[in-house]
């Protein structure tokens, strides 16, 4: 789907969850980890969610060093994670990424661990439904 076929304007209407945090790795292999998140977040574009990506402090901390500690990101991103109908954990080790899940299962927010599943929620599922598909 290209950004011109989007549905018309009532579209928000139909769809339980819009805003989708991405919680995954970051350190390690910091380019792959960022344009992985980055393909992620393009895909749900694609399918018309509205994404939030915080691997893009990359970017921000690579321009503009503002001298925010690790914990500090974590924060401002998990700010970020409670506005979110979602979280979509993407795979790889991470501890900051397991923060946020438990942070989201905690708030109620729904887990998924594939845009597949996202999807399919999309389809058919309910917002409070909690299955092992989502991981609860």
């Amino acid at each position: 789907m290209g950004y011109s076929s989007y549905p018309s304007k009532n579209w928000e209407e139909t769809m339980k969850i819009q805003y989708v945090y991405i919680a995954g790795p970051y350190s390690g292999n910091v380019a792959y980890n960022v344009r992985d998140a980055l393909d992620t977040n393009h895909a749900l574009i694609e399918y018309g969610f509205f994404p939030f990506c915080p691997h893009l402090f990359h970017f921000q901390d690579l321009l503009s060093p503002p001298n925010i500690s690790y914990e500090d990101w974590l924060a401002l991103g998990q700010a970020w994670l409670l506005k979110c109908d979602a979280v979509l954990r993407i795979e790889g080790e991470s501890r900051g990424a397991d923060r946020e899940v438990a942070l989201a299962l905690e708030e109620g927010i729904p887990v998924f661990y594939s845009v597949t599943d996202l999807l399919a929620d999309r389809l058919g599922g309910s917002l409070g439904e909690r299955n092992n598909a989502h991981g609860t």
